[in-house]
């Protein structure tokens, strides 16, 4: 059944999961993904067990539920096989699932997560949601057991992965690394939010920079690389779009500052003029309907110039977006 036929090809995220449905055809020792034939929004999953764990030796199926926002919006992760370390037939707790949709980023991929999965099966499952504490033994003798499960769709999983080779791979390093640095970001976080708790913000006050969503973490010690896929131009174009929408705001907050302000002036100089002698004693207030037009000539020209700075910055601002995203 050919997938190109049931989804419009202009959404980002069939587009998305197309590519990386094509990315992923190909199994390789430890790991195997592929859509449903009839649906591009679930996945089964196959890894291979991490060596050097009690896990190694073993083969676990699973699904993966894409959101139809994907990838702005993050996978749930289900686990088939019995395991000692996941809960079966339940969506689990990671950095990288449903769960933590504030620590997603739209970079990250089916791939990444597969990678996840293999690099959190050794940790501490710490009572996170959908997490089991076997012991090693339980998880070896599951290991074992594994190689005779079968899934009810996609039939025996263990051919679904190449045979091992014997060569040395890279897969579990980049695990172990993709998990260092999910829980690094997440510290950060915790960090952040520890030290900047949410407050009441004046609304009314345009100068205050609203909070945008997924801040990058300020933690140099994770690597600069983004994991995963890079954004495509679609994702690109909605994030240049929530921007330019958020300068937008801000300046329509500047423009009635500015038309406040316009008022004020006029209203103060509606017929007041301030005369200032050679000392504070000899100042005074007098009526002077005649220099009134030319002080509010003045008011309302600086009022206008700098009505006139807020157009040309945020011209430049969108210039700059375009150009950090598309070039």
């Amino acid at each position: 059944m050919s997938l190109e036929n049931h989804y419009n090809m202009r959404s980002p995220a069939v587009k998305r999961l197309m590519r990386e449905a094509d990315e992923l055809k190909d199994p390789t020792e430890d790991y195997y993904a592929q859509p449903l034939e009839d649906n591009l929004f679930e996945w089964h999953f196959t890894v291979r067990g991490p060596v050097d764990t009690e896990f190694e030796g073993g083969v676990y199926h699973g699904r993966i539920i894409l959101p139809p926002e994907y990838p702005m919006k993050p996978p749930s992760i289900i686990l088939l096989t019995p395991n000692g370390r996941f809960e079966v037939h339940k969506k689990i707790c990671l950095s990288i699932s449903g769960h933590h949709p504030e620590s997603w980023r739209p970079s990250w991929s089916i791939r990444t997560a597969l990678l996840a999965i293999i690099g959190f099966m050794p940790t501490p499952g710490n009572g996170a949601i959908g997490s089991l504490d076997f012991t090693p033994e339980e998880r070896k003798v599951l290991a074992k057991k594994s190689l005779e499960w079968g899934c009810p769709q996609c039939g025996d999983i263990k051919p679904l992965v190449l045979q091992l080779s014997g060569k040395p791979s890279s897969t579990n390093l980049e695990a172990q690394d993709i998990v260092k640095q999910m829980t690094l970001e997440s510290e950060a976080d915790k960090a952040n939010s520890s030290e900047f708790p949410e407050s009441s913000t004046d609304l009314a006050s345009p100068e205050v920079p609203p909070e945008t969503e997924q801040q990058p973490s300020s933690d140099n010690t994770a690597p600069p690389a983004p994991l995963g896929n890079k954004p495509s131009e679609e994702e690109l174009r909605s994030e240049t779009r929530r921007l330019g929408n958020e300068l937008r705001e801000r300046f329509a907050a500047n423009r009635q500052r500015i038309a406040a302000r316009i008022e004020t002036v006029m209203a103060a100089n509606s017929g007041t003029q301030i005369n200032i002698g050679a000392t504070p004693a000899t100042s005074s207030v007098t009526n002077n309907s005649d220099s009134t037009p030319s002080r509010n000539s003045t008011s309302i020209s600086n009022v206008a110039s700098y009505t006139a700075i807020c157009f040309l910055s945020l011209g430049i601002a969108l210039l700059l977006i375009r150009r950090l995203f598309f070039i």
